[in-house]
This record gives structure tokens, sequence and C-alpha cells, in this order.
């Protein structure tokens, strides 16, 4: 199989015998929106066939309003933790090895500041991301509203809509429908199945 991406790259893809299926050995790298040129042997003749495959919906729309509901924190904060002690090492043996060959002796406090400075822009960067899912903030604004457009798409109103997220690329929702059809929560959640973001979902329906 031979992919073409939309900068004109092509790449061959090989397959490995997994019984019922066949695997792909070489990684497919993101974005996952391509032509594929498959071609399948059969006897003594070969058949061509090309498919073009798109991201869904909700993974563009993740993409686009930022990584943070696919990022995960805790290894955030350590890589964070353990990068600002190298960091503080390095500038510290930096600035009095200046002092000492060169005679600069202000470098020491200099390079304390940059130090704080760099650790300051690494800490704000991680309080900001996990300050909002400590208040609960709404996660994926993009998301919210394809969610929206899917429960209204024929005459529903969404009364509510509440998410909060669960963990990395994994996303929590309360949904309120007010609808005059005679529709239960299995129906709605049937109609949200494709958002693979969505993990937990809790549906409260309200007749008009």
């Amino acid at each position: 199989m031979e992919t073409e991406r939309a900068d004109a790259t092509h790449q061959v893809f090989t397959f490995a015998d997994r019984g019922a299926y066949l695997e792909s050995v070489e990684e497919i790298p993101e974005p996952h929106e391509f032509i594929a040129r498959v071609r399948l042997a059969h006897a003594d003749h070969a058949h061509d066939y090309k498919v073009a495959f798109t991201e869904p919906e909700h993974a563009v729309d993740a993409a686009a309003s930022g990584a943070a509901a696919h990022r995960d924190n805790n290894m955030r904060a350590a890589f964070v933790h353990v990068m600002a002690d190298a960091a503080v090492s390095v500038l510290a043996i930096l600035g009095l090895s200046a002092g000492k060959f060169l005679g600069w002796v202000f470098m020491d406090p200099v390079m304390g500041i940059i130090g704080a400075l760099v650790i300051a822009n690494w800490s704000y960067g991680l309080i900001r991301d996990t300050g909002a899912i400590l208040l609960d903030m709404n996660p994926d604004r993009r998301l919210a509203e394809d969610l929206r457009k899917a429960i209204e798409s024929e005459g529903d109103r969404l009364a509510d809509l509440h998410l909060w997220r669960l963990g990395p690329g994994h996303l929590g929702a309360i949904v309120s429908v007010v609808t005059a059809q005679r529709r239960g929560p299995d129906f709605y959640r049937a109609r949200l199945g494709h958002f693979r973001m969505l993990s937990h979902v809790t549906i409260e329906v309200r007749s008009r």
C-alpha cells in the first residue's frame, strides 16, 4: 500500500500476516488524512484500489482546540521537575566557571535570574492547564459545539452540557436534552457514539 498526502509526499507500507488480519509493519504517521493506493495480487493479475482517509471530526477539533485534553500532566510535571534541576545545575556551573576563569563575578546571580525565569515559564504552563482541570473548566470548546450540533440536528434542544476531563484523551459529559419526540437516552447515546473522546456519558431527556 502507498499513501499520498496533501503535501505530495508518498510512503510505501508493508504488511505482516496476523492470521485474521494484516497489520502494517511501519507506523502510520499523523495526521491520518491521506489517499491510500492499495494493490491486491490475485493469480496472474492485480487490482488497484484508491481510498481516501480523513481525520474524524472530533480528532481534528481536539488537535485544533489544544492538546491539553490529551496531555498526561503527571508525566509532564515530573519532566518539568527533572529538567528544572538539570537547567539549574548547568546554569550554576556556567556562572561559576565564568566567574573563576573570566572574572565575571556578576554571572552567578545573572544565571540564577535566567534559571528562575525559565522555570517560571515552565511552571506557568503547567499551572494553567492543571488549574483549568481543578476549576472544572470546559476542556474542549469545539467538541462542545460539535456535541450541540449532533444533538440539535433534528429539532431537539440541548438544555445543558457539562464536559470535564477524566484523563489524557478521555472526557466525561453530562447532557440534558429537551425534545418533543418520544426518545430515550439510548437514542442520544448512539448519536454521540462517534465521539471517541467521550468515555463516560450521562444523558437526561426531558419532554417539551
